[in-house]
């Protein structure tokens, strides 16, 4: 999910460099004042990057039904939920600036279009089962990304992932829990649960970047341990975890080809649809327009806040240094 498409540098072969390989092949972790590949440092800042990014766009389908959530305590729930991933992106924006690269710059790039967030968020949440379909599938993957994140071997990721962990399972059983309700609800209800899971199934699938074959920047990053498992095994592992819950609820996965394979392990499924993934990379997804305008309309109503923070700050601090 959140190196989709993060092109990784490549190594140099210097004495540093191969001393940095030998502290990461140790299991060491690396901390932001020690020495470290130039490459290696543009890797983190593109990866945590579009993670953070991902965090903060990931709020706008869902804070959409905070007003619409049936009851007050789903409203009270789903509230807390988008508290969190804004909770999120500040973690993870703070450890990518301790790379070098401030949280306006990684803004700016996203704006622009030099930085990316994950491909999920540009669909529609049209109906309350959205919401649960988003915390039981998009919620799953992201902690299928994100538990093996714990032992990425840049220090701050490492460290912000334990927590956002954590929260995340919350999300998850969260949209569980709605997915239960509605499958148990009236056919109408049922009906909704399955229409959101159809149309979520493949995104979600999606979520884990292009599979191996065709993802040229993976071995680099887990050389580095930046990347702790390829596309292709978190998407298998996500799929073998999900079924059974589908069934569970008496929903149907929406893939004729699914079969469990006894000789794997594992389920047997079709991929998604790549040429869709690779469109709303490109910015030609149901959404895209929609996300990166709330996003630059944030970014330029906020400025007098900005500027208003700034400016406090040059006081406090000029005050500061008149009394010294």
């Amino acid at each position: 999910m959140y190196a989709q498409m993060v092109k990784s540098e490549t190594a140099d072969d210097s004495a540093e460099a191969v001393a940095f390989q030998a502290r990461i092949d140790a299991g060491e972790k690396i901390e932001p004042k020690d020495w470290m590949p130039a490459g290696y440092r543009k890797t983190l800042i593109r990866q945590i990057g579009q993670h953070a990014h991902s965090e903060i766009v990931g709020q706008l389908p869902e804070g959409n039904w905070i007003t619409r959530a049936p009851t007050l305590e789903r409203k009270a729930i789903l509230l807390a939920k988008v508290q969190d991933e804004a909770g999120h992106g500040l973690y993870l924006y703070c450890a990518a600036e301790t790379l070098g690269v401030t949280r306006d710059e990684m803004t700016e790039m996203l704006l622009d279009g030099r930085m990316k967030y994950s491909s999920i968020f540009n669909y529609p949440t049209l109906t309350w089962a959205d919401m649960g379909a988003v915390g039981w599938l998009v919620d799953g993957a992201a902690i299928m990304n994100q538990v093996p994140l714990q032992r990425t071997s840049f220090g701050p990721y490492s460290r912000a992932m334990i927590r956002v962990c954590k929260e995340e399972s919350f999300h998850q059983r969260q949209g569980y829990d709605i997915m239960m309700k509605m499958a148990q609800g009236t056919p109408e209800q049922k009906a909704m649960a399955q229409n959101a899971l159809n149309r979520f199934w493949y995104p979600s699938l999606m979520m884990f970047g292009p599979s191996d074959k065709d993802s040229v920047h993976s071995a680099q990053s887990m050389a580095w341990k930046i990347k702790m498992n390829t596309n292709d095994e978190l998407r298998q592992k996500f799929v073998d975890q999900t079924v059974p819950q589908a069934e569970y609820l008496g929903l149907t996965v929406p893939d004729e080809t699914l079969t469990w394979n006894e000789e794997k392990g594992g389920y047997d499924f079709a991929e998604p649809d790549w040429d869709e993934f690779f469109e709303v990379i490109k910015g030609n997804g149901p959404c895209n327009t929609e996300r990166l305008a709330a996003r630059n309309k944030a970014w330029d109503e906020g400025k007098w806040v900005r500027d208003g923070l700034l400016a406090h700050a040059e006081k406090r601090n000029a005050r500061k240094v008149a009394a010294e």
